[in-house]
């Protein structure tokens, strides 16, 4: 490319990144509002960001003077990533038939996607029609207005098991947990999370508990994933989650793995101090940090700030805290 060429496509990208920086900050219209629609993430620079938000934002406001060409083609490669629609899909392909005891029931497969992404961002689970008539039935308690128009699947007294109702209810199935996605009030409700979750949590932590570490991480890694998109505007509670692989790659003797994730979890702690898992995983990373010959200096001075401020209190270790969540 000549200097010329070279200065053109620079100018370009600047004005485009200018472009970007300037956006202005406007609250969506009621119209927007009122559309059940896929959230935009560019469009989730909350109305009233958080602190953070405005100073990693104030960060990148003039860019110019010190990027260079590649650096900005990577800023505006990433700027164009987060501005994609961040967007779930559900679908169920199949079932099964469980039978135990004197019991049988249906098993669905769903397989929920993230739109414009790989196949590694997916997430399985299987719930049966009672999980589903619970879920209703706890949606209907704090979201009856929403859910006047929804129709749900009725039980049978005979003909359950037939191919016919099967495939009925896996349709059935699938546009009702679209439409509930569709609806902001319903996907970040703790009711909604919770069916698509907690059976896979309470069955890891049951693992953890018992000793078995490899099986409660391998569970725990594939819910983290879901966990991570169901909960992006309260990224402080996957904290738990995240702390307990922590634990586990911790007794596994994988201290590597667990202080990558003891510092996602941190990040995700900074502006709440207060949090119950704040210091046992303060105390853990700064463990971590000293075995892996890693900066345990800065951790020890937050540790000592906190003391300085809080009153002493009987705090539980990192994985004491764990142990004690979903216990029945």
């Amino acid at each position: 490319m000549d200097q010329d060429s070279h200065c053109t496509a620079e100018r370009e990208l600047l004005e485009a990144v200018s472009r970007i920086t300037t956006f202005p900050a406007t609250s969506p219209s009621d119209k927007e509002e009122n559309q059940p629609k896929a959230e935009i993430s560019c469009q989730l620079r909350k109305e009233t960001p958080e602190k953070d938000d405005l100073q990693d934002s104030n960060a990148t406001l003039s860019p110019h003077s010190s990027m260079t060409t590649k650096e900005l083609q990577e800023y505006w490669r990433n700027e164009k990533s987060q501005c994609r629609q961040v967007k779930l899909l559900f679908e169920i392909p199949s079932t099964r038939i469980v039978e135990q005891h004197l019991s049988k029931y249906v098993m669905y497969k769903i397989i929920i996607l993230q739109t414009g992404s790989f196949d590694s961002n997916k997430s399985v689970i299987e719930r049966r029609y009672s999980d589903f008539e619970k879920l209703h039935r706890n949606l209907l308690e704090e979201f009856s207005e929403e859910m006047e128009d929804v129709t749900f699947p009725k039980k049978t007294l005979t003909g359950n098991f037939t191919e016919e109702i099967i495939n009925e209810r896996k349709l059935a199935f699938k546009d009702y947990l679209r439409f509930l996605y569709s609806m902001k009030c319903i996907r970040r409700s703790k009711k909604f999370i919770d069916f698509l979750t907690r059976p896979e949590l309470q069955e890891a932590y049951g693992c953890l508990r018992g000793g078995q570490y490899t099986k409660a991480l391998e569970i725990l890694l594939e819910v983290i994933g879901l966990q991570e998109r169901l909960t992006r505007g309260n990224p402080v509670s996957i904290v738990p989650t995240l702390c307990a692989i922590v634990v586990c790659h911790k007794d596994l003797e994988n201290p590597a793995s667990a202080f990558e994730y003891g510092e996602k979890a941190l990040s995700r702690l900074r502006v709440h101090s207060s949090h119950r898992y704040y210091i046992p995983l303060l105390e853990t990373m700064i463990t971590l940090a000293y075995e892996l010959g890693k900066d345990f200096l800065s951790l020890q001075e937050k540790l000592e700030e906190w003391k300085t401020k809080k009153d002493p209190v009987r705090v539980f270790t990192l994985k004491e805290l764990a142990v004690r969540e979903y216990v029945q």
